[in-house]
């Protein structure tokens, strides 16, 4: 537990998969995988009819990848395999057969913008800001870049990614098509959470099988173009910038 989990609890046909790690909801690898599986389960469960993906916390949705797991990486296999986590579960919200509802409670970052993109559906507290850090570690959003640009268009992406220090506001996230709605309550984000999942598990689910097939065409190449992106990160997680950015931020944080 101290290392993160990844938990599933199923009532009236909602799926709920919750994800924490105490570093701010960050991403390590086993987290990742864990999340992939569960949704991949919960797409494979008759029973499901909806999935709702949050995190654990009141602090950071998502502060994106490990950066304990970064440092570690010595090779660009191990890149590779560690990147290939975030492809795993976006790939995993792709093929799920249900509409898959992201709880966004808070900031979010790297990786994590990549997640509540990825969802079909993302309701968002006003105070879920976002920021597309990569580029100012000296990587790039490339394997969260296509559900990104999928969801907010290329300019919209390209903006995100070469502005990797603003942090962009809930409201601003709305506009552009990130966040579906932005609520000023917990209280008032969770009640629409929940409205709005169980009017989908009582709807016919072939159709919304259907539906997300037809919302999702054009991606099929994903499973072979995100582990492409992966072995970019993987490789240029190795770069003397990164190690020294990395270093940099965790000297910075050990302070605070």
């Amino acid at each position: 537990m101290s290392d993160g989990y990844v938990k599933t609890s199923v009532g009236d046909g909602v799926a709920t998969i919750t994800f924490h790690h105490p570093k701010s909801n960050s991403l390590p690898g086993h987290v990742l995988r864990g999340m992939a599986a569960a949704i991949e389960q919960a797409g494979l469960d008759k029973d499901v009819r909806v999935i709702v993906m949050r995190s654990d916390g009141d602090k950071a949705f998502c502060a994106g990848a490990s950066f304990d797991e970064l440092v570690a990486i010595d090779s660009v296999a191990r890149g590779l395999e560690f990147f290939s986590g975030f492809a795993l579960v976006i790939n995993a919200i792709r093929k799920a057969p249900v509409f898959v509802i992201g709880r966004i409670h808070s900031h979010t970052v790297g990786g994590g913008v990549g997640l509540a993109c990825a969802v079909d559906i993302a309701y968002a507290h006003e105070s879920a800001s976002a920021r597309l850090s990569e580029l100012a570690i000296g990587i790039g959003p490339f394997v969260v870049g296509p559900a990104v640009e999928r969801k907010v268009g290329a300019s919209t992406f390209g903006l995100l990614s070469a502005t990797p220090a603003v942090r962009r506001s809930a409201a601003w996230c709305e506009q552009r098509g990130l966040y579906a709605e932005v609520f000023h309550s917990i209280e008032a984000l969770d009640s629409r959470i929940s409205a709005h999942a169980q009017e989908l598990a009582a709807y016919n689910p072939e159709a919304i099988a259907e539906l997300k097939r037809t919302m999702w065409r054009g991606t099929e190449d994903w499973d072979i173009l995100l582990p492409e992106r992966a072995a970019i990160s993987g490789r240029l997680v190795l770069s003397d910038f990164t190690r020294g950015a990395i270093a940099k931020f965790k000297a910075e944080a050990a302070k605070r």
